[in-house]
């Protein structure tokens, strides 16, 4: 399911109007670190499948 243009700015729109402007700084900041933290948790847990998977081969 692709978003289209239209739909993101009735997105932004309602975002702009639920939070107010003087939020949405506060918001991306948020979504940013969140993102970051769940990206950093799957690479983490392939490092930790990866190894797994060495051990194995090798015994």
């Amino acid at each position: 399911m692709k978003l289209g243009t239209t739909e993101l700015l009735i997105i932004l729109a309602i975002v702009i109007v639920l939070f107010g402007p003087s939020q949405i700084p506060k918001l991306t900041k948020m979504f940013g670190k969140s993102a970051k933290s769940f990206r950093d948790g799957m690479n983490e847990a392939d490092a930790q499948t990866d190894s797994k998977s060495d051990t194995t081969e090798q015994g």
